[in-house]
């Protein structure tokens, strides 16, 4: 048996009627940057997260770059966020010459602890990012809370957790900024890069907007230094299809889910979900000691897996100027060391689901 990580064909062939009209549509038409098919998605994108303004744009990374931006964060600014991410989250925070300011992870979540944060503030933070890891959303409450008490910006990093929900709030709607991507393999994709910005502030909404075409409030007229963020149509109009089957989608990756830690049970580490909380399993993440081993052999049956992520962001040669140690977040070290993430997508069957599991048990 040979198993697809993230089936992006299957995703592709089952609507690929849907998909081949929508891109013909705008090829036909031209209109290749902006224009209807743009406000079609981002009006889905706010009636979707319930949040008064989705701007899409280039790519999650871009995204987190909107965000900060139109926040003013800068050189000489801190920004507190987890160092058990992919590396744009904290990279972005440099590349606009602010420092990023670690805090270790839960072990159950692996989302930033909220307990440790306040003690990471000082008068030169302007902002918390917490990151919803592997689809879930990481604990707003007490974030948002610690926020207001020292007048501080929450931006969420929702780039995995597009479509889960937080005490009934919707991923990208439970801070000032939230963020996403759409990434080809994430569970809301398209078929390149993608990502958009939310946010229920009309001015950081119109402030975005304008930095996300060069600054501009009308043409070759520029409020503020922007970048060239916009989102192509043709990625738009991907995203027109595929949102209006997301929620089965997301209903699909929960019943695979549940079918591992079903099969996992009790046999090594599997996920949690918090219980006030629900997940889009942009990763079926488990722990296990010997993982290049076990990956290897794995491979050697036909199951993929992959690493999210080995090596935590404090420890990235990139951020040696910052000083940290290893030892200084221990948490995200250990999880860094265990991670292994199983193959998940909609379209696993029961079979090979019972096939990777009895293999993967046989290893550990």
């Amino acid at each position: 048996m040979k198993i697809d990580f993230a089936n992006l064909p299957k995703a592709y062939l089952e609507h690929k009627e849907e998909f081949d009209n929508a891109i013909s549509s705008v090829v036909e038409t031209s209109g290749f940057i902006m224009g209807p098919v743009v406000n079609e998605l981002e009006k889905k994108l706010s009636e979707f997260t319930s949040c008064n303004h989705a701007i899409s744009c280039s790519n999650g990374t871009d995204a987190l770059l909107l965000a900060m931006m139109a926040l003013g964060i800068g050189a000489g600014d801190e920004v507190i966020t987890t160092p058990f991410t992919f590396i744009a989250t904290a990279e972005t925070i440099a590349f606009l010459g602010a420092t990023p300011v670690f805090v270790d992870i839960e072990e159950d979540s692996y989302n930033i602890d909220t307990t440790k944060i306040e003690e990471k503030i000082t008068s030169k933070t302007k902002a918390i990012m917490p990151v919803s890891l592997y689809g879930q959303i990481a604990d707003m409450d007490p974030i948002n809370e610690i926020a207001a008490k020292y007048k501080l910006a929450v931006i969420e990093d929702g780039a995995q957790s597009f479509g889960a929900t937080y005490k009934g709030k919707k991923s990208c709607n439970v801070s000032t900024i939230g963020t996403t991507s759409f990434f080809p393999a994430k569970p809301l994709g398209c078929f390149g890069d993608g990502g958009a910005v939310f946010t229920n502030d009309d001015d950081l909404a119109e402030k975005m907007k304008s930095m996300r075409i060069h600054g501009q409030t009308k043409r070759y007229h520029h409020k503020y230094i922007g970048m060239g963020g916009r989102l192509d149509a043709l990625q738009a109009a991907v995203l027109n299809v595929k949102i209006d089957n997301y929620d089965n989608d997301v209903r699909r990756r929960q019943e695979v889910a549940s079918r591992y830690s079903e099969l996992l049970n009790g046999k090594l580490i599997t996920p949690i979900v918090l219980k006030d909380r629900t997940s889009v399993w942009a990763q079926y993440s488990i722990r296990v000691n010997d993982r290049e081993e076990i990956q290897l052999k794995l491979k050697e049956k036909g199951i993929p897996s992959a690493v999210h992520y080995p090596k935590p962001l404090h420890l990235q040669e990139c951020f040696k100027y910052l000083g940290y140690k290893i030892g200084d977040f221990p948490i995200s070290e250990i999880v860094s060391n265990e991670i292994m993430s199983l193959p998940m997508n909609p379209y696993l069957t029961k079979e090979e689901q019972e096939y990777i599991c009895k293999e993967l048990i046989t290893l550990i």
